[in-house]
């Protein structure tokens, strides 16, 4: 692909994304979400590669599907309140469908299975961006509609997502599966909150994003795609070996690292609404995440060695390539827990 293709695609990409964001007329966000995933198709497809033509169609055929729900919901609510305002959504079955349409879009269970198939047959760097900046489009929506939204869709769907995410990911060799079942266990503390409190779910959201750049970074820069790669990263790359590790362990919310912050913030926020039992399974549901997090983080830390190891590094990032945006990105995914008492609503 030229890169004169590659520019427009991304202008495009990023067009779609803040059309949906600025706008508050129903017609212009699905515009927005069509021009959003007309744009990533062919980045998903650019490989050629049988995996990747099947990754694309999947996500065309899910978005799609998804947008169609949308302009449904939006039609609906129209002829029963005669306006398009999105803030202005008063059916209650057309608050359903729009709810169950945007868990679609964003991979919220029982509608994921589209999300692990579609990361697994891109490259990282798409994956990147389908679990960060495609994200966005969605969120804003939710986050317009969160007092009008069915909130007892959202909570099982956040609750149900919490659970497959981490339940599926412990079987798992391929880093890309695992990080989409791990991008459905962090949606699903979005969703649950969302309702509650719209600023920890914007929260929720800056700290996924935050922790899982430098995370996909780090993969990318050190070619690892399985478990079994993992174990040779610090004969490759020494320096980049143990802060992967700490970036996974802040992705999966380990205290004292910066995943911790939004998890405890969400906690303490449904213990004040006498939700015990919604922060309950939520708790004990992350557990399972953090174990494949902590599985690994040991296969990270199995083959560090304090001493000098006699093996000669064989550094796989390609001429050219800048460790720039890791090293922004890096540090508040790992050490803003500091900033804590800041972020309380």
């Amino acid at each position: 692909m030229s890169p004169m293709i590659t520019s427009i695609l991304i202008l495009n990409l990023a067009t779609g994304t803040i059309i949906t964001m600025a706008s508050f007329h129903w017609l212009l966000a699905w515009m927005g979400l069509e021009l959003n995933t007309l744009a990533i198709l062919p980045i998903i497809s650019k490989s050629h590669h049988p995996r990747a033509t099947e990754a694309s169609t999947k996500y065309f055929l899910t978005q799609a599907a998804a947008s169609a729900l949308i302009l449904f919901s939006s039609v609906m609510n129209a002829q029963t309140t005669g306006q398009w305002s999105i803030l202005q959504l008063e059916d209650p079955l057309a608050q359903t469908l729009l709810t169950m349409a945007l868990a679609m879009k964003l991979g919220l269970a029982p509608a994921h299975f589209w999300l692990p198939e579609v990361l697994q047959g891109s490259s990282f760097k798409t994956g990147l961006i389908i679990i960060t900046w495609q994200k966005l489009a969605p969120m804003t929506l939710l986050l317009l509609t969160w007092n009008q939204a069915s909130m007892l869709t959202l909570t099982m769907m956040g609750s149900l997502s919490v659970i497959v995410g981490g339940l599926g990911g412990l079987n798992q060799t391929q880093l890309r599966k695992i990080i989409a079942f791990s991008s459905i266990a962090h949606l699903g503390w979005m969703a649950t909150i969302i309702t509650k409190s719209n600023k920890l779910a914007l929260l929720n959201l800056t700290m996924y994003i935050l922790i899982s750049t430098p995370m996909m970074l780090s993969l990318i820069f050190s070619s690892t795609k399985t478990t079994q790669d993992l174990t040779t990263t610090w004969t490759t790359s020494p320096m980049l070996a143990p802060l992967t590790m700490m970036t996974l362990l802040s992705l999966g919310g380990l205290p004292p690292l910066s995943g911790f912050m939004p998890k405890w913030l969400t906690l303490e926020e449904l213990l004040t609404q006498n939700m015990a039992l919604l922060a309950t399974v939520l708790a004990m549901s992350t557990l399972l995440s953090l174990f494949f997090y902590l599985r690994l983080s040991y296969s990270l830390s199995v083959t560090m060695s304090p001493s000098p190891t006699k093996i000669s590094s064989k550094w796989r990032l390609k001429p050219g390539t800048s460790a720039l945006p890791l090293s922004i990105t890096l540090p508040p995914s790992i050490l803003a827990l500091p900033l804590t008492p800041l972020m309380k609503p």
